[in-house]
């Protein structure tokens, strides 16, 4: 005799990342700020806490930019994905005709 049946549980799935380019670079502004006050309060001079807050911000810059780029670049793929195709037969590519091209002239076999 065979005890009742359970059924296994179904984890749940993690949540999705929702960490937009805007709260990365806003974690990065913020160690820009945070690394030259440390910096200092560790006895490094004045002007190399300054060219460090210079160049962490320079490389904030660049990561922000490159970022949102990879952002509209994402946007833009999943909208085409979503997006209805026109056509009843998909294209293989560019110029492709039913026909494939025959070796000689284009005269007729007779």
């Amino acid at each position: 005799m065979s005890g009742p049946r359970t059924v296994p549980e179904r984890r749940p799935s993690p949540p999705p990342a929702t960490e937009t380019a805007s709260d990365v670079v806003r974690w990065a502004a913020f160690s820009c700020a945070l690394v030259p006050v440390v910096l200092l309060w560790f006895g490094t001079s004045p002007a190399g806490a300054t060219g460090t807050a210079f160049g962490l911000g320079a490389v904030t810059a660049v990561c922000r930019v490159l970022l949102r780029r990879s952002e509209r670049g994402a946007a833009r793929l999943l909208a085409e994905e979503r997006a209805p195709r026109r056509g009843r037969r998909p294209r293989t590519g560019a110029g492709t005709h039913r026909r494939g091209r025959r070796p000689g002239g284009s005269a007729p076999v007779g």
